[in-house]
């Protein structure tokens, strides 16, 4: 089947090698890590995997010629994420330079096909078609959950068939986690089995000093922020709706706030905000309609208001009745089953708090029923099925109503909906992106050369020109915690929450009151993948403003 024009020019795209991975390479070993919290028990966990140094590459004068060529495995694991492609292709160029005999094989459909051992090689043909695009459909992907015994062992028996001595598991926090699960485990056998990890979530909290930022935000952003300049553009235009628009990020609001910076909206509400003021489901009704009520006092009906899809969840009323929600969903499990809609809310009602009941009773029916809908693997409620945006925009005209019986109002109020989430994730990467997980790629081929396990790759200073950015890779327990998951304590990836004292968001809260009072609409419009490097390889504004560049 033809390709479209932009996949055939697309796919001539060469990705910018930094230099630190041009040529022969040699490693170089910081100072011992500790884990960012809970030291103790985490380094009872992992043993064989706790305190290892940060690692860093240099370009080697005089390298050591690789013998004996090895076969490499891996897994894109979790959602998908602009890039994943060529991680992929990075670490099969990066093999190939190292030995032109050495072998990579991909596993199909995430975690399972390791498992189940479904696999494939990747071929330099095969991989050819898939350079520079989006998606994880070179081999597919999966949520299955990496973490038992007997799991590792069934994927050992097929890694030595094939004869591969690494693995690189290409995910979020989770999957990483079980990647350092996975290296612990192998190397307290002995296995001789490295494990690489390689961050991967548009969500962007995978992050920390030496994981600048995780592949794919940079796109998933830019396409948002496409898009909701183009209905700012259209409600400037019509000038009779307010446009309520959910952005993926459950766990934080970086997609919000790197989306509000490239767009300038009237409102963005930002979870951790919400957390830290304690604000109730009440107080946020209150300040979008204040801000409805004195736009309308300019004559202005129309407006948009970006608000993170885990927002529900950082209330801290709303995180108190899901959390007994949770527990009664599992105790009256069978009491509920089978029970029609009104039937199961009054049943569910009768088993709360009283205090939680209220809420709940509040709540419009059907987000009362999402809310109470089956739990995710992690015991997580799906905040993606909970529509944030119609019950703040249902709130919100209930409330205009009120204010204006009272003389507190005088405008016309209209709402839009939109929840943007699939439609980012699997776009072909910017530039940025693309450069970006080339080098990830390749950086964890050299990784596994320098006999590492249980490391995560790491390429950062990456606001400064492709070629300076500074390659290596650091322990994955470093990056771990304690945390309660499905009601029992595990080791986990700590997620990077927005820092309400970082510049990125003292940047919008400094802009906060002028756009919500003002129609300042900026429109980035699309991804740029040809032309000027100002326009094309810009990195998102969160990344900027953390490394105090100017936007």
């Amino acid at each position: 089947m033809k390709k479209s024009a932009l996949q055939q020019v697309r796919a001539k795209y060469q990705p910018k090698l930094p230099k630190d991975l041009q040529g022969s390479v040699k490693i170089k070993l910081g100072d011992a890590t500790e884990s960012v919290a809970d030291q103790d028990e985490i380094k009872r966990l992992f043993p064989h995997t706790y305190g290892m140094p940060v690692v860093k590459f240099e370009n080697d004068e005089n390298p050591e010629r690789v013998e004996e060529p090895f076969n490499v495995g891996i897994i894109l694991s979790g959602g998908q994420a602009p890039g994943g492609h060529n991680v992929v292709s990075g670490i099969f160029d990066g093999l190939k330079s190292l030995n032109k005999e050495n072998r990579l094989y991909g596993f199909l459909m995430g975690p399972a096909g390791f498992i189940n051992h479904q696999y494939m090689e990747l071929t330099a043909g095969y991989i050819a078609e898939y350079r520079n695009t989006g998606g994880f459909d070179i081999i597919g992907s999966g949520r299955t959950k990496l973490e038992k015994p007997e799991q590792f062992e069934a994927g050992l028996k097929i890694l030595k068939e094939l004869n591969i001595k690494a693995l690189v598991i290409i995910g979020g926090d989770d999957s990483n986690t079980n990647a350092a699960v996975l290296a612990e485990y192998y190397k307290n056998i002995n296995a001789g089995v490295q494990v690489i990890g390689v961050p991967k979530t548009i969500d962007g909290d995978l992050k920390n000093d030496w994981i600048e930022t995780s592949f794919g935000f940079d796109t998933a952003c830019k396409v948002y922020s496409e898009v909701i300049g183009n209905i700012q553009r259209d409600c400037n235009s019509a000038k009779k709706y307010y446009h309520f628009i959910k952005l993926m990020g459950r766990s934080a609001s970086h997609i919000a706030l790197e989306c509000a910076l490239e767009t300038q909206p009237n409102i963005c509400l930002i979870s951790e905000e919400v957390q830290a003021k304690r604000m109730t489901l009440d107080n946020i009704v209150s300040y979008i309609c204040y801000v409805i009520a004195e736009r309308a006092k300019l004559g202005w009906n129309f407006g948009t208001v970006l608000i993170p899809e885990g927002l529900i969840e950082f209330i801290p009323s709303m995180k108190s009745l899901i959390s007994e929600l949770n527990d009664v969903l599992v105790d009256y499990a069978d009491e509920l089953e089978g029970l029609e809609e009104n039937e199961k809310l009054v049943a569910i009602h009768k088993h709360l708090s009283p205090v939680n009941a209220d809420l709940y009773k509040s709540l419009p029916k059907t987000i009362a029923l999402q809310l109470s809908l089956e739990r995710d693997s992690h015991g997580n409620v799906q905040v993606s099925l909970i529509e944030t945006e119609s019950l703040l925009s249902e709130m919100v005209a209930k409330r205009l109503e009120e204010m204006a019986e009272t003389g507190e109002y005088s405008g016309k109020f209209s709402a839009q909906h939109h929840f943007f989430g699939y439609e980012g994730r699997c776009a072909d990467p910017t530039n940025f992106d693309a450069d970006y997980t080339y080098a990830l790629g390749y950086n964890a081929a050299m990784l596994i050369n320098s006999g590492l396990t249980g490391y995560m790759s790491s390429v950062r200073n990456l606001t400064d020109h492709t070629e300076n950015w500074v390659c290596g890779g650091i322990p994955i327990t470093m990056m771990m915690n304690m945390e309660r998951r499905n009601g029992e304590m595990k080791p986990v990836i700590q997620k990077a929450l927005v820092d309400l004292k970082g510049r990125p968001y003292l940047k919008f809260a400094s802009m906060r009151e002028t756009l919500a009072l003002n129609t300042l609409y900026q429109y980035p419009g699309p991804i740029q993948y040809f032309g000027p490097a100002e326009v094309c390889d810009r990195p998102s504004m969160t990344l900027l403003l953390e490394h105090n560049k100017e936007i």
